[in-house]
């Protein structure tokens, strides 16, 4: 009979069940991703992205699943490990959520998603107004706002600067920033950027009321010309050049997009194109998102820190929101009331819902105005904007 007592009790010690009550943060953390389930599921909140993070924050906090081991790449990120740097030990020892995460820390992931982006971005609005650049790049004043704030609060550099980039409303960018500089806080810092962009529809409204006046949104701009078709060839590989030679860093994000945009464009290549569109963005979209949430491990997830992610995220959207409206009104007041200061709101990356937004409160302000296509101009500008910003962000880290 003591045999099988014994037996019976060293099953449930090796049970989930008892690593479960025996430490509380999994149970915590299991309540948090099916919190996230709910979000995704239920509410709609980027149901693409957070239903696979949460289903991985899910399984990596099941005791005894073993599908992803932090102490792996603890030691993949120490420079003083025998394993810094080593994909062969993590392949050899890590489960599965360990090996689709190589490709959020290679940065394969959140490029081949930018490759997909630029397959779908048609970049004529802002070759019709490069006007629109400067409300794009106006539109960071989020990130480097609450780069500025975090590390006034006492958050470090790296993780400081993965902060900021939250506010450029664009998650792929800020998965591959934090995946290099600041990997342990990968989980919040993605969770609060898709999940402010699921919000721009609630977040973006009030703050592009307040800042502007009536008669401001109810502005109508003028029919945006057409665009050629060799400068649409022409433009992804400038771009590329350019910024690849002011900021080689940003070249895996910044030249996959712009690939993808000539896989559009050129007319050559649609069968191409539509693989990045669809099933290549799917399946990628797929790894990425559950190899996220795997890093949200409950003793490095459940922290003040997290909530202070959380909070400055938010200010650093608001901040994004405010920088592009801010510039809108003063190229309104420079136009003579010819340019809509809503369209520089949309400047965030988060396309096309920021644009669709401007496009919501103009046509609120005045049943006529259709603003949509301006305002994809300043949207594409931000996604481009929030790329070279991380490309920045990325630098100086290194150099620090």
């Amino acid at each position: 009979m003591e045999m099988v007592l014994e037996t019976l009790k060293q099953i449930w010690q090796g049970s989930g069940f008892f690593g479960l009550f025996s430490d509380p943060r999994s149970l915590i953390m299991i309540l948090v991703a099916c919190f996230l389930l709910y979000l995704g599921l239920v509410k709609k909140f980027e149901p693409l992205l957070l239903i696979g993070i949460a289903f991985g924050m899910l399984l990596t906090n099941l005791p005894g699943s073993d599908v992803y081991h932090p102490e792996l790449w603890d030691a993949f990120i120490d420079q003083t490990s025998e394993f810094y740097h080593s994909y062969s030990h993590i392949i050899t020892n890590g489960g599965l959520l360990d090996i689709l995460y190589i490709g959020v820390k290679s940065g394969l992931y959140p490029s081949l998603i930018f490759m997909g982006v630029g397959a779908t971005t048609d970049f004529g609005p802002l070759l019709a107004n490069p006007k629109s650049l400067f409300l794009g790049a106006a539109a960071q004043l989020g990130i480097f706002a609450a780069f500025i704030l975090a590390i006034v609060i006492g958050f470090p550099g790296n993780v400081a600067a993965s902060i900021g980039i939250i506010g450029g409303a664009d998650g792929p960018t800020a998965i591959w920033l934090t995946s290099k500089i600041a990997p342990d806080y990968l989980a919040p810092i993605a969770i609060a950027a898709y999940s402010y962009m699921a919000l721009i529809p609630l977040i973006q409204p009030p703050v592009m009321k307040l800042l502007t006046t009536k008669k401001e949104r109810a502005i109508k701009m003028e029919q945006l010309r057409a665009v050629s078709k060799t400068e649409k060839i022409v433009f992804p590989i400038v771009v590329t050049v350019f910024t690849c030679l002011l900021l080689p860093s940003v070249a895996p994000l910044l030249g996959a997009l712009m690939l993808g945009n000539l896989f559009r464009e050129c007319g050559l290549t649609d069968r191409l194109s539509d693989t990045a569109q669809n099933a290549l963005m799917n399946i990628v979209t797929i790894f990425l998102s559950i190899s996220v949430g795997a890093t949200a491990v409950g003793d490095r997830f459940l922290k003040l820190q997290t909530i202070e992610i959380i909070v400055l995220g938010l200010g650093a959207f608001i901040f994004a929101t405010i920088g592009g409206l801010l510039l809108g009104k003063l190229m309104c007041v420079l136009s003579k009331g010819k340019i809509n200061p809503l369209i520089g709101s949309a400047g965030v990356s988060a396309v096309p819902m920021a644009a669709r937004v401007s496009q919501t409160v103009g046509q609120k302000a005045n049943p006529s105005n259709f603003l949509l296509m301006h305002a994809m101009g300043p949207n594409v500008a931000g996604v481009i904007g929030s790329a070279v910003a991380a490309g920045f962000l990325l630098t100086i880290s290194q150099l620090g």
